[in-house]
């Protein structure tokens, strides 16, 4: 969430940061509520101070025995009181009408992001790995022959309709291993605190995290009120809503394998072949939490943490920074690494690392007391996806693929495997 100290401040700063993200300006509207929401603020508190006055008088009045004067003081009291009570509910109806605003308007670009209007304004920052060759049509994951009969849409359909996969067999525990890699990875070698969090939250915990109000229809809520997290972003991130952290304890650093939901709203024709986009899926993720002087820098070791999974596995990709008209409704900088995936010829997305600076802080008010003692500021938070396994297991399987149908696996999965390092032709691990 915006400062609206700082848009007070420097108005036409913030309408230019909007601009770049293509949206109109803002700072008028907001000023204009604010302004309001203020002068009904100095108006109560100098009704209340009347009020105390009259009240005063009111005592004195009635020790003189000044019986007119002291009904017409007592009234005076009673009118104020009502006046400041008035005054205060249109100043929180104006304090929330700000709020609902401020959390409705994107994060501001870091300086250095690059300008542009879609991913085809994406800068490429690194490339690894060179993609394989064949001597044959590479396939899709699904088409591969000892894939097949693992991965089962028509099976998933028969149970929860669209957009979700049965995978059994062999590939499920590749898919299996592919997470437990990954976390122990992140947790032995990067140094995160592996957490296994609730899938799910509370309202607050979605507005703390910019996916609510806004983006309430692209997750699933039940009918008593819990959202199903599209991240464990959301449960990492709010675990320090509300707190005042000691400096010396920057940064957190921590990870969970969670099971993610999302509605997918306005994909409707978009990768509908196999499983790169399901309304279920599941993510290794990564969070941060940070002092704001050192936040640049995690974003950093936090984008070669999921370089190295996949360098680990070796899969090729290639990492962009993205444009502002391509990122994140929060994100402040974002980097997208993006697999090759050799049935579908392109890189595609596998992970997303961001800072969003103190926009999620402010909305869930984190703070940490500087060590100098001074007064608490607000952290900064970073996420990042390391990685999301489905589409791991995607590029696994399409850049070990052979012409027989069987698929080589990474050696990094082999110890997950019981050293097996081959899914055969009929879709055994050998």
């Amino acid at each position: 969430m915006h400062d609206i100290r700082a848009i007070r401040e420097n108005p036409a700063a913030f309408d230019a940061a909007l601009s770049r993200r293509g949206d109109a300006p803002m700072s008028s509207e907001l000023l204009a509520v604010d302004a309001e929401r203020r002068a009904k603020i100095t108006a109560a508190e100098q009704a209340q101070a009347d009020q105390k006055k009259a009240a005063k008088d009111v005592g004195a009045a009635k020790a003189k025995g000044d019986e007119a004067e002291f009904e017409r003081l007592r009234a005076l009291v009673g009118d104020k009181k009502a006046e400041v009570a008035a005054m205060q509910n249109e100043a929180k109806e104006l304090d929330a009408k700000l709020t609902d605003m401020l959390a409705r308007i994107a994060n501001a670009p870091a300086e250095d992001v690059p300008n542009g209007a879609d991913e085809d304004d994406n800068v490429e920052v690194n490339k690894w790995g060179e993609p394989a060759t064949f001597d044959f049509k590479p396939k899709e994951h699904y088409e591969i022959g000892g894939v097949a009969a693992s991965m089962s849409f028509d099976t998933a359909a028969k149970i929860s309709g669209a957009r979700f996969v049965y995978l059994k067999g062999a590939v499920a525990r590749i898919h299996r291993a592919l997470a437990q890699f990954m976390i122990n990875t992140h947790v032995d070698e990067n140094g995160l605190t592996e957490i296994n969090t609730p899938v799910l939250v509370r309202d607050e915990a979605m507005y703390g995290t910019d996916k609510l109000p806004k983006f309430a229809e692209d997750s699933y809520q039940t009918t008593n009120g819990w959202w199903l997290i599209s991240t464990s972003e959301i449960p990492l991130t709010y675990s320090v809503a509300g707190d005042v952290l000691d400096a010396r304890d920057l940064p957190i650093r921590l990870t969970a394998h969670s099971l993610c939901f999302r509605s997918e709203a306005g994909s409707a024709g978009r990768d509908t072949a196999g499983m790169l986009r399901q309304h279920q899926f599941e993510k290794v993720e990564m969070v941060s939490i940070t002092h704001p002087d050192e936040s640049d820098e995690e974003q950093k070791r936090m984008l070669k943490c999921a370089e190295g999974i996949l360098e680990a596995l070796g899969i090729p990709y290639r990492t962009v920074v993205l444009c502002t008209g391509d990122m994140g409704f929060g994100a402040k900088r974002t980097f997208d690494i993006e697999a090759w995936l050799p049935g579908q010829d392109t890189y595609r997305e596998i992970s997303s690392v961001s800072t969003t600076g103190d926009f999620q802080a402010r909305r869930m008010n984190a703070r940490f007391k500087p060590e100098d003692g001074g007064k608490p500021e607000y952290v900064h938070t970073l996420n990042g996806s390391g990685l999301a396994v489905g589409r791991c297991l995607i590029a696994v399987l399409e850049n070990g693929q052979q012409e027989d149908g069987s698929v080589k696996l990474p050696e990094a999965l082999a110890p997950y495997l019981g050293g097996k390092t081959t899914l055969s032709a009929n879709g055994e691990l050998v």
